[in-house]
């Protein structure tokens, strides 16, 4: 375990807690909130959790587990970064290791008290990036992605844009399009099939009946010997959709844990040496709740997506 620690100087009095480490350790507000709320910062000897403590000079700050970005205890290496904001909508680029939102189950049991000291969501961060001291308008989540995925989300900032963007996911006109990277050699195609909570495994997947009709298109990118990278489209947008498909295929993503294997399958071997599932979220566009123009951006790929796909590169040819 390592720390940083210093001392609350004369200037800093009466300054909230997340502004005061976000100067001193260099790090962004949104870091700064999350480390506060985690209850990996300590004020006077003792664990603080409210972001917006005022300090006091003479006051001694802690924040343990700082290492090297190379364990689960350092400080996060990447933070949410927002790509578009207006009175309407927020469209965030998402880190990896992130929850986009608080599901409301877990939401209900904690309460509003036990809530404060659960890890924040991109949800609990996103007022902290858009004014100082979070003080703006409710943020309402409209989707989701998973945890371990990045790339871009959009939000609503009014009851009128969340209905709207609603209505546009339900309707599947919203273009989202996703790169993975995966084991084998994958296959062009759509794939469809309707969803189920228990395919008969334990696992989310396709089943017989009931469920949800799910419809994925995929493009190779690029053949990188026993790995493929693909680009997913989404047609509709179910609960691990891309990951089901592409590992009911036999083509999980690199770093799958739950959906790499087929029905009643062996797990496929990983020999990527992925840490996480290697999806993101590349592409997302939607017509402006406000306007109606048809709006898309981009996320690049991030560091270790990029860094996986050069060392694949460079064994493709063996």
């Amino acid at each position: 375990m390592s720390k940083r620690s210093f001392v609350v100087a004369l200037a800093e009095a009466g300054q909230p807690l997340a502004a005061v480490l976000r100067k001193r350790l260099k790090m962004t507000l949104a870091t700064a909130t999350g480390l506060i709320r985690e209850r990996r910062v300590r004020l006077a000897g003792s664990p603080c959790a409210d972001p917006e403590r005022r300090v006091a000079p003479g006051q001694r700050v802690e924040v343990v587990n700082v290492g090297n970005g190379k364990g689960q205890g350092d400080i996060p290496r990447f933070a949410p970064v927002v790509r578009f904001a207006d009175a309407h909508i927020v469209v965030v680029d998402k880190p990896a290791g992130l929850t986009t939102m608080r599901h409301p189950d877990e939401a209900a049991e904690f309460g509003p008290r036990g809530r404060r000291f659960l890890p924040p969501t991109l949800a609990d961060l996103l007022p902290g990036l858009l004014s100082p001291g979070g003080r703006g308008p409710r943020i309402r989540a409209v989707h989701r992605i998973d945890k371990e995925t990045s790339g871009l989300v959009v939000f609503a900032r009014t009851p009128v844009a969340e209905s709207h963007l609603g209505k546009q996911f339900r309707a599947h006109t919203v273009e989202r399009r996703y790169l993975a990277m995966v084991r084998g050699q994958a296959a062009p195609g759509r794939i469809e099939s309707s969803l189920v909570r228990d395919r008969g495994d334990g696992r989310r997947g396709t089943g017989v009946g009931e469920g949800q009709q799910a419809i994925t298109h995929v493009r190779v990118v690029e053949e990188l010997g026993a790995f493929t990278l693909v680009e997913c489209r989404l047609e509709t947008g179910r609960t691990h959709q891309v990951r089901v498909h592409l590992g009911e295929r036999g083509t999980p993503l690199c770093g799958e844990r739950v959906y790499d294997r087929p029905l009643h399958g062996q797990p496929v071997a990983d020999d990527s040496g992925a840490k996480r599932p290697m999806l993101h979220a590349a592409r997302l566009g939607v017509a402006h709740p406000a306007t109606g123009e048809r709006l898309a951006w981009e996320a690049a790929m991030p560091d270790d997506m990029a860094t996986l796909l050069k060392r694949l590169r460079g064994g493709a040819g063996k």
